[in-house]
């Protein structure tokens, strides 16, 4: 059962499961579930406005929205902006050398509240990017990573208060580089398993009540964490 409450713009090309299949969203209302999956390589997920050969940024607008994410080969994008509170998404992908990138409430629409974000990538050579939020001003929101690979890159912004932070990791060589700002309560906790890792976790709240764990497995590589009390994260 779908609710959607607004406007709901979706163009599909290419339907076939071969490689190439494009989706473009932009959702504008309340109470919404989109669940979409892409087969193949090759494949986009973006915004109204891509035009050949480029990419913009899907737009969900609203609140107590529900995205579910399945692309499921080599190669694939994922570029996307929420502007919403209660926000859940769902991100699996499944192959190498995809590219996930999405911002949520950039601009402080709704404040990005009480969200939860899945994100489960298996493969290799993956770049995953998420920005949440912006200069604290939201609170309440559950993030989880599970990534089974290697050359894995994880960038993470989270602006957020009462954030709590898991990422499961098991491959070699993998990246991670985590940017946790706000007023109070950030939870960052990484568990790893592989050889020659970098990881970089950058944490600070004003009230500088902040948790940090850091348990890695393997040989060779840097590990560098930063914690502070100034409400803005300092790079190592």
């Amino acid at each position: 059962m779908k609710k959607v409450i607004g406007l709901l713009l979706v163009l599909f090309t290419g339907l076939s499961l071969a490689a190439d299949n494009e989706i473009y969203i932009d959702q504008v209302g309340s109470t919404s579930n989109i669940d979409l999956e892409q087969l193949g390589s090759g494949n986009i997920i973006g915004g109204l406005d891509a035009v050949a050969g480029t990419m913009t940024a899907l737009d969900l607008d609203g609140t107590s929205m529900t995205l579910d994410i399945n692309q499921i080969g080599n190669a694939n994008k994922f570029l996307g902006d929420m502007y919403a509170d209660s926000y859940t998404g769902y991100f699996n992908f499944d192959g190498d050398n995809n590219t996930f990138t999405s911002k949520m409430d950039p601009n402080n629409t709704f404040g990005a509240d009480n969200s939860n974000v899945n994100v489960q990538v298996t493969g290799n050579t993956n770049t995953m990017t998420l920005d949440l939020a912006t200069v604290g001003l939201a609170s309440g929101t559950d993030l989880d990573w599970t990534v089974q690979g290697s050359l894995n890159t994880i960038n993470a912004d989270i602006d957020i208060d009462s954030a709590t932070n898991f990422m499961d990791i098991d491959g070699d060589s993998n990246t991670v580089n985590y940017d946790g700002d706000g007023y109070a309560e950030g939870y960052f906790s990484l568990t790893h398993t592989g050889d020659s890792r970098n990881f970089e976790v950058d944490q600070a709240s004003t009230l500088a009540n902040d948790w940090l764990t850091v348990t890695s497995t393997g040989d060779n590589g840097t590990v560098c964490i930063n914690q502070n009390d100034q409400g803005s994260a300092v790079g190592c």
